[in-house]
């Protein structure tokens, strides 16, 4: 599958929506976490998914992963969501956030520094 790099503006906050089979979503969570790659990742569980695949009507149960990143992070980012998620062709859509809470969007771009910092 052919990865194309994706271009955002520098200091941008993304939300990066990634649906995923119930179940599987924990690992990629924690593992997205674990690298600094994403500051915040909220499942939204129990979602049922219809969609057509080579021909195919499928139906799936789902979990929808929303995970708040800084724009400079998301192709590392995408690049471990291809590894991790058992799908050939995964959902991976990112949103630029237009606005929000100063100090949370302060912190999804450094989540690691301390607010007296």
């Amino acid at each position: 599958m052919q990865k194309l790099a994706v271009k955002h503006r520098p200091g941008e906050v993304l939300l990066v929506l990634v649906s995923c089979p119930a179940g599987k979503e924990d690992v990629i969570a924690l593992e997205l976490l674990e690298k600094g790659l994403a500051a915040c990742i909220n499942v939204v569980p129990q979602m049922r998914s219809f969609y057509r695949w080579q021909g195919e009507l499928q139906q799936d149960n789902e979990s929808m992963m929303l995970i708040k990143c800084a724009a400079s992070n998301y192709n590392a980012l995408q690049e471990h969501i291809l590894e991790l998620h058992p799908y050939e062709l995964p959902e991976i859509i990112t949103v630029s956030i237009a606005g929000g809470l100063p100090d949370y969007l302060e912190w999804v771009m450094h989540p690691t520094k301390n607010k007296s910092e």
